[in-house]
Order: structure tokens, then C-alpha cells, then sequence
């Protein structure tokens, strides 16, 4: 049985007095929650004090984002051990917003992916589909191609670490979201890839997030599915009641 992982993306957002206003407000709202594993996946000038705000708690922190290389000229990037330092126990990578805005390829996100599994980081690893490549019938293409990518190469013993989150980029931010079956389907196929890459083993172990303007009002629902097993949250995760909210939907 998989136990649900639910994680926040706050983007660009929150100084480190909003994030600790958050984070106390939220722990208090999600204290009796042993039934989810919780993220909170912030910027990085705010790991510190996030960090330390969490110590002793059940929540999670989380970066959202990271360099493959352990140090060099790599300017405003960040090495996978600023992020140990904080403990941070894991990590965005290849988020369609890195993707799209920034030009990280496949490859790279590949990189990343190892690097991350080397330093005993869990990534969290985003795929998706545009507005057209839905409408054009290449769902399963793109994710495929994305998934392929990312695991090639793994021993599957560090693949089965790994959590994949769907977020279907015409939904990130849009107010738009996948119907629960949608995401299911997709979801689904993305397990029996997982199945063809390895085994069926470490396809049911692999934890499969959807992402895409989730809020407290269709987790419900989206749970219900057997292959969906959290939420990569983005708009709603930056207001405490709202993400502990989503959080405790089994409540």
C-alpha cells in the first residue's frame, strides 16, 4: 500500500517572516496527520530558517530545484549539498516552469535525477503535457519520452525512490484541471511504463503525484483513484489553512 505524499511548491514566493508565519500555523493545523507524508518544497533563501521552524515536526522540507555538479562556476545555481545542509530531504526537478522558461532538456533533468539519488535525495520529477500536444492526441508520447529519459539507465532499486508527479502544464496555474479520470488514465500509463522499464514491482512501488490547480475542493477526488497517490500543489499550498486543507482530505 502506497502511502499518499502530498507537497506544497511555493514557487517564487514568501520572505522567510511569511514562510515562518506559515510554517507555524500549519504545523499546528496538521500535527495529528500520520496518514500523509508532507512537503513543504520552498526557495531557497528560506531553506534556513524553514528548516529549522520544521525540526521535530512530520513535515518535510523540500527545495525546488538543484544543480547536478558538486561545486564549480556555475553562477546562481545551487550545489546537492547547500541542500543537505538543511537537510532538505527532496527536490523538485524538471518542473514544466524549468523547463519551458528556463530550457532544461531531458538530459539535463537526467543528470539531475542521478545526482539527487546519489546523495540519498528523493526527486520529485514533473512531466506533462502542453494544451496543443493534448489536443493533438501526444499525452502518452510526451510523458513517455520524459519518463524514458529520466530513468535510463537506473538500477531499479533507486528508480522505485524516485516520485513522479504529473502535471499536465495546461493546468499549472490556470485554474484548469484535469477530471480525476483523465489524471488517472494518465497516470496509470505511467505506471506501466515504469512496469516496462523495470517490473511490476517497481511500478507499484513508484508514488505518482498529480499536479495542476489541485485545491481542498477535488482532492477528494483525485484520491479516490487507485493510481493517483498525492498532489504536487502550487497556488493553493501558500496559505496555511488552505494546503493543511488538502492535507488532511482524509478528514
Amino acid at each position: 500500500m502506497r502511502k499518499p505524499i502530498i507537497a506544497a511548491n511555493w514557487k517564487m514566493h514568501k520572505t522567510v517572516k511569511e514562510a515562518l508565519d506559515f510554517v507555524e500555523k500549519f504545523k499546528a493545523l496538521v500535527v495529528k496527520n500520520n496518514e500523509v507524508d508532507i512537503i513543504l518544497c520552498v526557495p531557497y533563501t528560506v531553506l534556513a530558517s524553514v528548516a529549522q521552524s520544521l525540526s521535530g515536526s512530520t513535515v518535510n522540507l523540500g527545495a525546488q530545484n538543484m544543480y547536478h555538479q558538486d561545486k564549480g562556476a556555475f553562477t546562481g545555481e545551487i550545489a546537492p549539498a547547500m541542500l543537505l545542509e538543511f537537510e532538505t530531504r527532496y527536490v523538485i526537478i524538471g518542473h514544466s516552469e524549468r523547463r519551458e522558461i528556463f530550457g532544461e532538456t531531458d538530459e539535463l533533468i537526467r543528470e539531475k535525477v542521478n545526482k539527487a539519488l546519489q546523495l540519498g535525495i528523493t526527486p520529485i520529477l514533473c512531466v506533462g503535457e502542453t494544451s496543443e500536444e493534448r489536443e493533438g492526441g501526444f499525452t502518452e508520447a510526451k510523458c513517455r519520452k520524459q519518463v524514458e529519459s529520466a530513468l535510463k539507465g537506473l538500477d531499479k532499486s533507486l528508480a522505485a525512490q524516485i516520485i513522479i508527479a504529473y502535471e499536465p502544464i495546461w493546468a499549472i496555474g490556470t485554474g484548469k484541471t484535469a477530471s480525476s479520470n483523465d489524471a488517472e488514465e494518465t497516470i496509470a500509463y505511467i505506471r506501466r511504463l515504469v512496469a516496462g522499464i523495470f517490473d511490476e514491482t517497481t511500478a507499484q512501488t513508484i508514488r505518482i503525484q498529480y499536479g495542476g490547480s489541485v485545491k481542498s475542493d477535488n482532492i477528494k477526488e483525485l484520491m479516490t483513484k487507485p493510481n493517483i497517490d498525492g498532489a504536487l500543489v502550487g497556488g493553493a499550498s501558500l496559505d496555511a489553512e488552505s494546503f493543511a486543507k488538502i492535507v488532511n482530505f482524509k478528514e
